[in-house]
């Protein structure tokens, strides 16, 4: 949740004139791990994110701005929106550093002067429309499910649920058209197939910014959990485990032969 909480509009695209998968880079500076990364967001969400920034964030920053919320003492400013270099001056001093450079700390600081006045640079904004912490991401969840629960809906989800399902979800997904590709290829395609696509669980890796793959070894049990839950879903409820049979057979000439 650091790293939502911490993009800025510099960073998110909500260009969708170009069509397809739009990407942006995740800087190391509020990365997990200091592991920056490309983001890949596909056309639907590129829409969603176009009506926030036109509609909900334009509401709450339109009403901070009229209630004086902007007012904050020595921030970073961002002078110039096409350029994303942010400015602080304090006691004769001028301090200027690349908002991708900037940790999120400074962030929570970082105000962008546009021409209907200045704004925060923090892509989620709260209803106030002032920058989302992550208690108060955490605090969204937790209110959602508690109106779930009064809602009689068996419901409970967290952040880390959705990070873990996502992880889960994708790597199965790459793995089944990794094998299929590789089950016809010769040894020698096979390798040159790998250097170029590279691995599943590395793909995966980056996406999390796990710093190294056996961190995300853990969702190959996750996989091997889902896939035997989902074969025993398959048994029939009238099927009897054989291995109970055989246990009591087992059982049965054990007994008789203390009996001799």
């Amino acid at each position: 949740m650091s790293e939502q909480s911490a993009l800025s509009v510099f960073e998110v695209p909500r260009d969708r004139g170009l069509g397809g998968f739009q990407r942006f880079r995740l800087p190391a500076a509020i990365a997990k791990g200091g592991s920056g990364r490309w983001v890949y967001v596909p056309p639907s969400l590129l829409a969603e994110l176009g009506a926030y920034v036109d509609f909900d964030r334009a509401e709450v920053v339109e009403h901070a701005r009229v209630g004086g919320r902007y007012a904050w003492p020595r921030p970073w400013v961002v002078e110039d929106p096409r350029v994303p270099v942010a400015v602080r001056r304090a006691d004769g001093l001028e301090h200027r550093v690349g908002v991708a450079q900037m940790d999120i700390a400074q962030r929570r600081e970082l105000l962008v002067d546009t021409t209907a006045g200045v704004e925060p640079a923090a892509f989620w904004l709260g209803e106030r429309g002032l920058p989302l912490s992550v208690s108060a991401w955490k605090g969204m969840f937790r209110d959602a499910n508690i109106r779930c629960r009064r809602a009689g809906l068996a419901v409970d989800c967290h952040p880390h649920a959705l990070r873990h399902t996502f992880a889960v979800v994708t790597l199965e997904q790459l793995q089944r058209g990794h094998i299929d590709a590789l089950v016809s290829m010769n040894p020698q395609q096979r390798t040159h197939y790998t250097r170029i696509f590279g691995d599943p669980l590395d793909w995966v890796r980056r996406r999390l910014g796990h710093r190294s793959v056996t961190a995300t070894m853990v969702y190959l049990h996750a996989l091997a959990e889902l896939e035997m839950h989902t074969r025993m879903k398959l048994v029939p409820d009238e099927w009897e485990d054989v291995r109970v049979e055989l246990q009591g057979d087992a059982g049965s000439d054990s007994a008789a032969q203390a009996l001799r």
